[in-house]
């Protein structure tokens, strides 16, 4: 029997399709057209054909020396500028503003063909370390609002090539999926005087049945009301809205458990194409985009979503997704195939 369910934390619904029931092994994984050294311009030795790069982590030489094991440059086909001023006007009824912002590429490796779920404890922690640098230096920057760190990878995800990279984008507005997360949070807070996601870990950690793993700081889980099959969600424990708040513990405790659950998503589903994205509260200088109480109510958090179904017309007209996996399923697939891995 087909069931409806709520996300709390976005007043959607999605449709849990239990009669059309889908293991891993239904799902088909499509391979990677994209997978051409030759001329990757992430890779080793192509440093002159990006942009010179922001940061780097390098054992010695210079600055765009091929020796990197970490290296950030702009994006050469920016969505958004950092040169000019903010300028935002009115187009008769409508709202426009200047195309101001900044769109950086983490390239995660010098490795053409590595995988993030196979990357070592230590190199997932100098990654996110660059990442959080990364976020904390362009909110320095007044006119930008929300910063966006996601990650494209394999055919589908929306990955343009496959050499291992994360993008940041520095946005001068809030996104209205954030918008629409801060609210549910208070209207949570409202209710109750308790954050939105506490409750959700604490539920999710009760129940079990939706769980992927734990360390003494997150939780992996697929949400109860998951949009997508294997949509996997990592949340802190300690209540922070503001990821730039994080510390360097945090930050070995996120690879590890970052580690665990993309291993787990390429054992049960062979290394699927998925999304991996970055929420985390707008920046406290803007104070007209916050709701109140967003330092208690609302709590920064990682999605993975893992590209295995399109989406269709009934979902674009009505926003309800059809999931044909329940999370309860996805968990416990999940859970297996990262115990066989140890």
């Amino acid at each position: 029997m087909p069931s409806l369910r709520r996300d709390p934390t976005s007043d959607s619904w999605v449709i849990i399709a239990e009669d059309r029931a889908l293991r891993p092994s239904d799902y088909q994984v499509a391979s990677d057209p994209h997978n051409e050294v030759t001329n990757c311009p992430f890779c080793p030795g192509k440093e002159h054909l990006t942009p010179p790069e922001i940061r780097a982590v390098r054992d010695g030489g210079r600055p765009n020396d091929s020796n990197w094991n970490v290296r950030v440059i702009p994006n050469k086909y920016a969505a958004l500028r950092v040169e000019g001023v903010l300028s935002r006007r009115a187009a008769g009824i409508y709202d426009e503003m200047n195309g101001i912002g900044a769109h950086e590429v983490v390239i995660e490796t010098p490795n053409h063909h590595a995988r993030m779920h196979e990357y070592t404890e230590a190199q997932m922690e100098s990654l996110l370390r660059v990442c959080h640098e990364r976020v904390v230096d362009l909110s320095r920057d007044l006119r930008m609002r929300h910063v966006q760190l996601f990650r494209n990878h394999g055919p589908g995800s929306g990955a343009s090539l496959s050499h291992p990279h994360t993008q940041i984008i520095a946005l001068p507005m809030v996104p209205s999926w954030v918008k629409r997360e801060l609210i549910c949070a208070k209207e949570h807070w409202d209710r109750t005087e308790r954050c939105l996601f506490a409750d959700i870990v604490d539920q999710e950690r009760r129940d079990g049945d939706r769980m992927v793993c734990e360390n003494d700081r997150f939780i992996a889980f697929e949400p109860f009301a998951s949009k997508f099959p294997f949509e996997t969600w990592i949340v802190p424990k300690e209540q922070r809205a503001d990821v730039r708040e994080v510390n360097r513990s945090d930050l070995a405790a996120l690879a590890q458990i970052m580690r665990d659950s993309l291993r787990a998503l390429a054992i049960a589903l062979n290394d699927p194409p998925y999304n991996l994205m970055l929420f985390s509260a707008p920046f406290s200088a803007h104070d007209a985009e916050l709701v109140a109480n967003t330092a208690a109510d609302y709590r920064w958090h990682i999605e993975i979503i893992p590209r295995l179904t399109i989406p269709g017309g009934f979902e674009w007209a009505t926003g309800c997704h059809i999931n044909p996996t329940p999370p309860e399923a996805a968990g416990e697939y999940l859970r297996k195939a990262l115990m066989g891995a140890r």
